[in-house]
């Protein structure tokens, strides 16, 4: 599953080029952080994640 829009980071960032790869690996790193944050989330006998789990 795909969370990271190429579009949007080339336009978050007007003035450089973004590499394919670049999107795919920021991707991966929004994954493990989200996957992280579920984990404390769970931890904490919560349902929700929420800006602290970050």
């Amino acid at each position: 599953m795909t969370l990271i829009v190429r579009s949007k980071i080339k336009e978050y960032v007007p003035n450089m080029q973004v590499a394919g790869d670049f999107a795919v690996a920021l991707d991966l790193k929004v994954q493990q952080i989200v996957k992280d944050a579920c984990a404390r989330a769970e931890a904490n006998g919560r349902k929700t994640i929420m800006a602290k789990d970050i």
